[in-house]
């Protein structure tokens, strides 16, 4: 088996089981036995299970990363230095979200393996993602805070970390929900159908007036 065949194998296999079972319930056992190789090789491409769950989440936000940042070039091109609307910035990132995966894997997984981020106690996770990633992040966030300017920094924060919540718990139970949209509804819906029904909710969560708590 060649090496590259080897270390895509690993990952394909680890993202999809870290995605179904979790970090901690998912051994390297378990990951090297689905994906028909030995110990060894996870160890000697990876060096640990820390590192295998770096490189999962880096399958991933390498190429949205560089896509992101790409898409608020053209944001900010388009605006001419003035403020881009919170409607755009949040139109960006779902369009992002959505092209990647099709690149590597399902939406479905990466949403589902961004909410174990969240989650679970994954503290080496956060790091890599904030040194190799904490730019784009610091970008967007920055663009938000013009956009939003009359809100604290701290409600701020908690609405971006809700709204996260939010299109994760929708777009990681992708199949759940099309299901009962059918089912109950007699509705077929795609993915973008769930996307462009969110956007309202979220646009409303970051402009919903202060709680009495954040404007003391």
């Amino acid at each position: 088996m060649a090496e590259v065949d080897t270390t895509t194998r690993i990952l394909d296999t680890a993202e999809v089981l870290f995605a179904e079972r979790g970090f901690a319930e998912t051994s390297l056992r378990t990951i090297t036995g689905k994906a028909g190789v030995n110990l060894a090789a996870v160890n000697y491409h990876f060096g640990s299970k820390k590192a295998l769950i770096q490189a999962v989440f880096s399958r991933y936000l390498d190429p949205f990363t560089a896509r992101f940042h790409e898409a608020l070039d053209a944001l900010e091109a388009r605006y001419h230095g003035r403020t881009v609307p919170l409607e755009a910035l949040l139109e960006s990132v779902a369009e992002t979200a959505l092209a990647v995966p099709a690149e590597r894997n399902s939406l479905k997984v990466f949403m589902r393996l961004l909410g174990l981020a969240y989650s679970q106690a994954q503290g080496h996770l956060r790091r890599h993602i904030q040194q190799h990633y904490g730019d784009v992040f610091t970008r967007f966030t920055g663009l938000v805070r013009r956009a939003t300017p009359d809100l604290p920094d701290a409600e701020r924060f908690w609405r971006l970390h809700f709204v996260l919540g939010t299109a994760i718990f929708t777009l990681s139970g992708l199949d759940a929900l099309k299901d009962i949209a059918e089912q109950d509804y007699a509705q077929q819906v795609s993915v973008r159908d769930l996307v462009r029904r969110l956007r309202p909710v979220v646009v409303a969560a970051m402009n919903a007036p202060l709680p009495d708590a954040a404007r003391t």
